[in-house]
């Protein structure tokens, strides 16, 4: 079977559970099983996109439900994970990430000694108090949490210091230790928490069968896409990755399709869906920065060619701007109008199609809120 790069692009669509969406928020959290979030409002945008009710409100509540979380579970960076998920996952990389981290601790003098206060000061005074009266559903348990501000400040009052950078530096390390996690909302920003209060029944697979799920679970959500990118995205190297490989095609869990002689997997009844929805897939789609339609890979050329690439990330300083697809590829960059009410400002990387201009005021109007 062999599959054309812009099938590739559109076939992505429909794995994504863009085209059609999904049935509700945490269908899509675990369906995709880690989803960038360094950017809490756009996260919450690209959630919210994949799911039929299309509501901020929805993503909301399943934080607050204690349904899905948000941690740094691979590649230094935060990601929403299921709840569930969230411990195997973060497990799989955890040391790697402690060691390709420990220089930039001893840059800022967080010593042992300091990482265990900072560690001891956060269970204690998110151990305290409870979810009653907060409107909190929450796993139920002790712990209503803190916004970040109000932990770095427990923090100095402890001695713990968290200028330049050594709160976050703090809150990475103990995320990855498992020791907490960032659950109910308040407002634009969420609380921090102690994950196992917060998540009182987490998945326990052990290392082979965390990587073998992992990969079967990316290679399903985001195919047609070749081994080198789940190892791109998961930091899992492709010696521990590939063997399972052959296992999931066995069982039937992959197949694959030839895109410019590499190999590519991807859901077995991916091909059936998207001939389904094929039509669909040409349409504009409104995507915010940081969607896994772009971050999701480390091979981007489905979604942006090279130059497009730098249009969406100026100066490669690491923020991505919110991306206008037709046909499944990138055609401009947008940002919400100045003027409420007015449709999304565009910047075209070319002749702007026909298609995706008249789209525009539409999709601007049905951007979830």
């Amino acid at each position: 079977m062999e599959t054309s790069l812009a099938d590739v692009a559109r076939m992505r669509l429909v794995a994504q559970g863009l085209v059609p969406p999904l049935a509700g928020v945490v269908d899509v959290v675990r369906h995709l099983t880690c989803v960038q979030g360094q950017d809490f409002p756009g996260s919450c945008l690209s959630l919210a996109l994949r799911s039929e009710a299309r509501s901020l409100a929805a993503v909301t509540a399943a934080y607050d439900a204690g349904q899905i979380v948000r941690t740094w579970p691979m590649r230094g960076t935060l990601f929403v994970v299921a709840a569930e998920d969230a411990g195997w996952v973060t497990a799989l990389t955890a040391e790697k990430t402690r060691t390709a981290t420990a220089r930039r601790r001893d840059e800022l003098g967080l010593t042992p000694a300091m990482l265990e206060r900072a560690e001891a000061t956060a269970r204690t005074v998110l151990a305290g108090g409870g979810l009653a009266g907060s409107g909190l559903a929450g796993g139920g348990l002790t712990g209503h949490g803190l916004p970040r501000a109000e932990l770095f400040a427990r923090w100095e009052d402890a001695g713990v210091p968290t200028h330049d950078g050594r709160g976050y530096r703090h809150l990475f390390h103990l995320a990855v230790a498992g020791v907490i996690c960032q659950g109910p909302t308040l407002g634009r920003e969420q609380r921090f928490v102690l994950t196992d209060a917060w998540i009182p029944a987490p998945r326990r697979l052990d290392r082979a069968e965390g990587v073998r799920e992992l990969l079967s679970r990316y290679l399903r959500a985001r195919g047609p896409a070749p081994v080198d990118d789940f190892c791109w995205w998961s930091k899992i190297g492709k010696a521990e990755a590939r063997p399972h490989v052959a296992d999931l095609a066995a069982a039937g869990d992959i197949v694959s399709t030839q895109v410019d002689g590499r190999e590519f997997w991807m859901a077995p009844d991916l091909p059936h869906r998207f001939a389904e929805h094929r039509r669909a897939t040409a349409a504009p789609l409104l995507l915010p920065g940081f969607d896994e339609i772009v971050l999701g890979y480390g091979d981007r050329s489905a979604v942006l060619t090279r130059e497009e690439e730098r249009l969406v990330v100026p100066g490669g300083n690491g923020v991505f701007k919110g991306t206008v697809l037709h046909r499944g590829h990138a055609v401009a960059t947008w940002k919400k109008a100045t003027t409420a009410g007015r449709p999304v400002a565009l910047a075209p990387f070319g002749s702007l199609p026909a298609a995706v201009a008249s789209a525009v005021p539409r999709l601007s109007a049905a951007l979830p809120r």
